[in-house]
């Protein structure tokens, strides 16, 4: 009996290892994916959640701009010579007929339309949306000479366009007079194109840049009151100064032929005429109660001429 159960016992543990053996190379034949492929799964399904997700975000944001009106308008980089009616007067203009302005790329370009068209006091216009309102840029036209025809005044700035009339306390603004009367006047915003015109302004910006240089403290200009360009080009008297300027004392400073034109009139060049104002502006500290004219056509040196020398 002893020996039959010995027999049955080697005889099991054969069996049992070869079942075993069996199973590992059952194991080695066929391994499991079941764990990295649910990882995979897993992973795969948390990225189509996020993207999901952020597809959302960028839809609801859109949709919130498009449906939420502008809560706030805001001018950058604003000069401060600007006055606040001539901002009042920007804000009305892109608020339009007063309906709520919506958060979108339409309605920034449609303002921006509306400003260019009917606000000339701006150039260059950029309207972009922001979080909760518009955001309006550009370059602000300053006007240099005012023009007064009849009843009505009218600005103008360094490149000729025509602006409309509002106080500018913080501006020294000189008046331009003595333009030959025209029976129609430009539309605001555009470019007023006359020869008159163009010789007032051309000697304003050499007065006005000449004061940056060197009288930024107390300019020159801020004593004068206007320019007169009844005589241009000598269409009253050819041997008369053809500008003149006026002091806010009413002296008169003779400038004279339009800028550029000095040797055609035997006259002192454009710089000479510019050095002996500001010259004569230093020494006497000022323009008012120190002659009844000061004239700047005359030559600093006289030219010799070929007869001269015999």
């Amino acid at each position: 009996m002893a020996i039959r159960r010995k027999r049955k016992d080697k005889k099991a543990k054969r069996i049992s290892f070869k079942s075993a053996i069996f199973k590992k190379k059952k194991t080695r034949e066929f391994p499991s994916f079941g764990p990295g492929l649910i990882n995979f799964l897993k992973a795969s399904a948390a990225a189509c959640v996020l993207v999901g997700i952020v597809i959302g975000l960028i839809y609801l944001d859109r949709y919130v701009k498009q449906t939420t009106p502008a809560q706030q308008l805001e001018l950058l980089d604003v000069p401060s010579w600007v006055t606040s009616q001539l901002k009042e007067s920007i804000i009305a203009v892109a608020k339009g007929d007063g309906d709520a302005l919506r958060l979108d790329e339409n309605t920034a370009l449609s303002v921006q339309h509306k400003i260019e068209k009917t606000f000339c006091w701006l150039d260059d216009v950029t309207v972009q949306t922001t979080h909760n309102g518009l955001r309006i840029g550009g370059r602000w036209r300053k006007p240099i000479a005012l023009i007064k025809r009849g009843l009505d005044k009218y600005y103008v700035d360094a490149e000729k366009v025509l602006l409309d009339f509002v106080p500018m306390p913080e501006l020294t603004i000189v008046e331009i007079k003595g333009l030959t009367p025209l029976i129609t006047t430009p539309a605001l915003g555009e470019v007023w194109q006359r020869n008159d015109l163009d010789a007032a302004v051309a000697v304003l910006i050499m007065l006005s840049r000449r004061d940056r240089l060197e009288a930024s403290q107390k300019p020159l200009l801020s004593e004068i009151a206007s320019i007169d360009v009844s005589n241009f080009d000598g269409r009253q008297n050819n041997s008369h100064a053809h500008i003149i300027l006026y002091a806010k004392d009413n002296t008169e400073i003779m400038w004279g032929a339009e800028a550029g034109k000095w040797q055609q009139h035997m006259e002192s060049t454009d710089e000479q005429k510019l050095a002996k104002l500001y010259s004569y502006y230093k020494e006497e500290g000022t323009l008012l109660g120190r002659a009844k004219y000061i004239n700047l056509r005359d030559p600093k040196y006289k030219v010799p001429l070929p007869i001269d020398k015999y």
